[in-house]
Formats: C-alpha cells, structure tokens, sequence
C-alpha cells in the first residue's frame, strides 16, 4: 500500500523497490484505466506523462465511417493508421525537446 499526499491536481505516491506505483484511482477513474490495462509512460521537457493505451474494442468503428475506396483488408488499414499515428507523435515528441 502506497502513502499519499495529494491536492486537487496532483498526487505523490510511493514507488515500490520493485519500481511500482499505483495509479490513484481518481486518476485511473479520469482517463479510463481498468484493470488490468495498460498504460504509456512518455517523457515531456521535465514531466513524464501517464496515458490510457486503448483497448483493441475501442478501435471498433474507426474505419466504419470512410467510404470503401480499397480493397486493402481492414486489419492492413488498422496497421497503416496505427503506424501514421506512431510517426506523428514521434516527429510531435522530437520536436519538443
């Protein structure tokens, strides 16, 4: 059980010496974060930033709204945005620092 200090907009929690913290549950409640999940951890100037990774169900619909303009499988166009999305943050993140 990690001890906590808190204030509306930020939390100190204990790290394990295993390396392991808990996310507070508002938080994980705020971003969606169920258990078990997965979580990314990226590093911004002097800030590491904690995001939900998406689950494949929330995928679902993504592609459902453009018109069938290939005849590439769905799962190949899933690839393709995923890696566009990858590239764009990675230029994003590159730029930053």
């Amino acid at each position: 059980m990690s001890k906590t200090e808190n204030n509306n907009e930020s939390e100190i929690v204990s790290v394990s010496k295993h390396g392991q913290a808990t996310i507070p549950k508002r938080f994980r409640e705020k971003l969606g974060i169920d258990a078990p999940g997965r979580v990314r951890f990226r590093n911004k100037e002097d800030e590491v930033v904690v995001e939900r990774v998406p689950e494949p169900k929330d995928m679902q619909g993504l592609l459902a709204n453009r018109e069938a303009s290939t005849d590439k499988p769905a799962s190949k166009l899933l690839h393709e945005h995923r890696d566009k999305d990858r590239n764009e943050r990675s230029q994003h993140f590159d730029t930053d620092e």
